[in-house]
This record gives C-alpha cells, sequence and structure tokens, in this order.
C-alpha cells in the first residue's frame, strides 16, 4: 500500500493506493485484483477487497467501487452498494463516515480528495476520456455541495502510466484542448506523441484551485511486480489484466 504525506496528517481520513500485492489470486491477476469485471474469480476478487478493506479498518461490505465509464458522472454514496448494483459513473463522493470510496484502474489515473474541516472525501477514475471531459472539475463541484471549500481540500494522484509509457498516434493530440499541448511530447516515432496523462490531471486540479496536490511518481506500465497494467497487457498480446484500487474513507 502506498500512502501519500499530503494525507497522512489529516485527522480523521484514511486512504491508501494499493499495489497488486499482498492478494490470494493467481496468473495474470496475481495477486490483489480487485477488478469484479477482469474476468477473475469472483471469490478471490472479494478476499482481494476484504483484505484491503481490513488495512481501512471498515467491513468487507462497506467498501464500494463504481461501474467505471470514462465519463464525468459522479455519484453521492450515502450508504454501501453491492458490487453487482454498483452505478455507472467514475467518480464518487460522500460526507458519511465508514463508507470507504474505491477507485479502480491498470494505467488510468486515480484521485482521493478530501476537505478535512468539511469532513467531505472524493474519489475519481480519470482515464484519458474523463479527464478531458470534466470528471476532475465535477468531482470538486459535487464536494462543494457537501460543503467542502477548493481551498482546504486535499487532492493525492496515485500511480498511473507515466509519460514515458503512454505512447499516442498522431490523431490522438486533437481531441484536446490548445492549452494541453504542454502534456504531449515528440516521440520517437514519426508523427507520435509521448502523452503525459498524470500532468494533465494535475493541471486540471490546479484549475479548480485546489489548496494541496500531490502526485505519487510510480509507473504502473513499467513496474510489473507492483501494478497492473492495460498497456503493458495490450503490448503483450495478454487476453486479460487486473485492477488495482486506491481507496479513502473517513473514519467515525
Amino acid at each position: 500500500m502506498i500512502t501519500l504525506d499530503a494525507f497522512k496528517d489529516l485527522s480523521g481520513i484514511r486512504h491508501g493506493f494499493f499495489t497488486r500485492e499482498g492478494g490470494v489470486s493467481g496468473g495474470l491477476y496475481t495477486s490483489l485484483n480487485c477488478g469484479f469485471g477482469s474476468g477473475d474469480e469472483p471469490a478471490r476478487v472479494a478476499e482481494n477487497r476484504a483484505r484491503i478493506a481490513a488495512r481501512l479498518a471498515v467491513p468487507a461490505g462497506q467498501l464500494v467501487t463504481v461501474y467505471q465509464i470514462h465519463s464525468p458522472d459522479v455519484v453521492v454514496a450515502k450508504q454501501p452498494w453491492q458490487p453487482g448494483d454498483a452505478p455507472q459513473a467514475d467518480a464518487m463522493v460522500t460526507n458519511r463516515p465508514g463508507i470507504a470510496l474505491g477507485i479502480l484502474t491498470a494505467d488510468c489515473v486515480p484521485v482521493l480528495f478530501a476537505d478535512p474541516a468539511a469532513r467531505v472525501i472524493g474519489a475519481a477514475h480519470a482515464g484519458w476520456k474523463g479527464a478531458l471531459g470534466g470528471v476532475v472539475a465535477a468531482t470538486v463541484a459535487a464536494m462543494v455541495k457537501l460543503g467542502a471549500n477548493p481551498a482546504r481540500m486535499v487532492a493525492a494522484i496515485g500511480p498511473c502510466i507515466a509519460q514515458g509509457s503512454y505512447e499516442v498516434g498522431p490523431e490522438f493530440p486533437g481531441q484536446f484542448e490548445a492549452g494541453d499541448s504542454a502534456f504531449f511530447t515528440p516521440s520517437v516515432k514519426p508523427g507520435h506523441f509521448m502523452f503525459d496523462i498524470g500532468g494533465l490531471v494535475t493541471n486540471r486540479l490546479v484549475e479548480q484551485n485546489i489548496g494541496t496536490i500531490q502526485r505519487c511518481a510510480n509507473d504502473t506500465a513499467s513496474e510489473e511486480a507492483r501494478f497492473f497494467s492495460y498497456r503493458r497487457a495490450t503490448l503483450r498480446g495478454e487476453p486479460v489484466y487486473g485492477r488495482g484500487l486506491s481507496a479513502i474513507v473517513l473514519e467515525p
């Protein structure tokens, strides 16, 4: 489990960016795979999630995730739900103690949020489509509705694919805003680019005037022993891949 200093000093909040280590799954899912939609055995995924819930000091049923669709959609978690009833969205917010908000990733950017004074937390899945579509701004707005203040917020960006591992084609940068050009550098392959999705998400947080922002330096694509990676699996022709989980919870 990776924790960031920006959150360690916050009273009443627990968080963690969990690696692929310490679970019960095998094969390409080794070992802490938390994605029910990954094709792994559901019982193993459930056990892996239960282990994470225990690390966060909540019952297994209090750890919730959404059915992620690469959108800017946010839900308010007023009570836990079963995995099969998960709403379609890419971010969650809550002011209810004891509900752990979990985000699944395998190269995309997990972002955890907290306003310790207002006792409001959030978690967002920022793939490139969600980041471009406004999932960061939508999460902040949903937290503000619950009483949070961006100037008091702490945002932590977890492990994601690094720019050096994320090559994109010539048509890809054209989908972004003109101001996002700084997050693309030329690749050694003519006409291609290296994309800094973590930098883009950081910039989206800056645009929301978040008080404290901290970014994890890990690269999910190159650090195979620690992280699952969709891109690594695709490049190898592997048929499946696991999902890592990042989570945050308000203490009772």
